[in-house]
């Protein structure tokens, strides 16, 4: 009786520590786990804040004013824009992959470099 009372005993601590050892692995879980989701909606708030940063960099007026001040590009007008007119040699040195690449000038937002 004795020892069936023993067996009892250890295997009643063996049962409580083990239930200690999940309930504190749950917590530590739960922990993890609510730090994940607030990084992840930091995340998201920085997703959104960069998203609206590239659309204002984007905007046609601030590339035009890029393109005029640090590429040196200027506004094309008749004077400087190049025409490709069609020709029968043209035509004949294409198909033959002959070719030579035609004088074209404009570049981003209608201006010549």
């Amino acid at each position: 009786m004795i020892r069936l009372n023993l067996v009892m005993l250890l295997a009643v601590l063996a049962s409580s520590l083990y239930l200690v050892n999940v309930q504190y692995e749950s917590r530590r879980l739960f922990s993890e786990l609510d730090k994940a989701r607030s990084e992840a909606r930091r995340l998201v708030a920085d997703n959104e804040r960069l998203q609206v940063e590239k659309r204002a960099q984007a905007t046609p007026l601030r590339v035009e004013k890029l393109a005029k001040d640090k590429l040196q590009m200027r506004s094309a007008t008749p004077a400087i824009t190049h025409y490709v007119t069609y020709s029968a040699d043209a035509s004949s040195a294409v198909s033959s992959g002959n070719a030579a690449p035609l004088p074209v000038g404009t570049g981003a937002a209608g201006l010549v470099q």
